[in-house]
């Protein structure tokens, strides 16, 4: 047998690893997500930009403020800050559902505001990516409209974008003093 050049050695070795390499993986398409943070409220799901939302918390003991709006909880000392708390399911005329250990507070600051608003319960951050519509959708007719600027459908499950801006923006939402 006579013996392979090194040249004819090396094309052999090629032609073996070429032939028991493992294919390049297709081509997918990559889609941009959208990152907020899901919470229930009035037997809607809603998410928030991560923007908005700077923590996340139990209800804290709170203390009672005479004076105020029925949708005012209180003030609450949030590591040395005061942290108005707000009912955001009475100030849209209705009531917080569940369990009272499953509300939590979503902490709100921009610009001069720095707000607490009491949900029904928390999902935790989604990532969404599919079917997003802006605007509020054509069927809601709910007092929060206004404050829904667009959704998400993924799967069975309609995620609203609640606009926290919109919120805090909202005269009747910044006077929290009973007339």
């Amino acid at each position: 047998m006579p013996s392979q050049t090194p040249y004819l050695a090396l094309v052999d070795i090629a032609r073996r690893a070429k032939a028991q390499a493992a294919g390049l993986p297709g081509r997918q398409e990559v889609k941009p997500y959208w990152t907020g943070v899901g919470f229930s409220l009035l037997g809607h799901r809603f998410v928030a930009s991560m923007d908005d939302v700077v923590e996340l918390l139990e209800v804290p003991q709170h203390t009672f403020i005479p004076g105020v709006q029925p949708w005012v909880r209180g003030v609450a000392n949030v590591r040395g800050r005061l942290l108005p708390l707000f009912d955001l399911a009475a100030f849209f005329g209705g009531h917080l559902n569940g369990p009272r250990q499953r509300r939590r507070v979503l902490v709100v600051e921009r610009d001069k505001t720095y707000a607490g608003l009491i949900v029904d319960e928390l999902h935790g951050m989604q990532h969404l990516v599919l079917e997003y519509a802006k605007g509020a959708p054509g069927d809601l007719s709910e007092p929060f409209a206004p404050m829904v600027n667009g959704q998400f459908v993924l799967q069975q499950d309609r995620w609203l974008v609640f606009d926290m801006q919109a919120l805090i923006s909202d005269f009747q939402f910044m006077d929290a003093a009973a007339h």
